[in-house]
């Protein structure tokens, strides 16, 4: 009798953790994407070797884009949801936004939809926030990262408030265009996300 409940326990004890762990799906755009690099050099790529080393059995399905928005991301989401059922969503989303001029509230209305979705459909969410250079005038790039923190605030959602810290703006890390970054600046990239990523798994 004792052996039988012994083992049952050990088998919700499995399921509980593979539960726990389940799909990572990220939904972004070229910084994600790993525009101009081989993408087993992206941060996605090296976050699912990080989860490896951690021991973390979650599968990781990186669903970013180049070039997509928020709208874009938002029309996708729904069938990405239903595909792989994630765990945890991690939006990054934002910047091809703000670099065609587009409303912030706008930006923020979508960013809304796709974190409510999200957690309708059981998963957690993890938002990755942007910024934009200074030529775009401090009216807008104010408004623009101003969508993040609202956000945060009012959907009480996990926020790494600039994603391209310590990247953003610095020469031997940006590709030649200076919007994309460089391999040699994947690393940091998960290293800014991973503080906050870590505990939603």
């Amino acid at each position: 009798m004792r052996v039988g409940l012994l083992s049952a326990g050990l088998v919700l004890i499995g399921l509980a953790q593979s539960a726990v762990a389940g799909t990572v799906l990220v939904v972004g755009d070229s910084i994600s994407a790993g525009f101009g690099m081989d993408s087993q050099a992206g941060w996605v790529a090296l976050l699912e070797q990080r989860l490896e080393t951690e021991g973390i059995d979650a599968k990781v399905v990186n669903a970013s884009i180049n070039g997509d928005t928020s709208a874009g991301g938002q029309a996708r989401l729904p069938a990405l949801l239903s595909e792989y059922k994630p765990a945890l969503v991690v939006l990054e989303l934002g910047g091809n936004d703000g670099l065609r001029g587009q409303a912030p509230k706008q930006l923020q209305q979508n960013l809304a939809s796709m974190i409510d979705a999200s957690r309708a459909a059981g998963a957690k969410v993890l938002l990755l926030g942007m910024r934009l250079p200074p030529n775009y005038g401090k009216r807008y790039t104010d408004a623009f990262a101003q969508v993040y923190s609202d956000l945060q605030r009012d959907k009480q959602v996990p926020l790494v408030p600039f994603f391209l810290e310590g990247v953003g703006g610095v020469p031997e890390l940006m590709q030649a265009d200076g919007i994309h970054p460089r391999p040699s600046a994947q690393p940091r990239l998960l290293e800014n996300a991973w503080p906050q990523l870590k505990p939603l798994l």
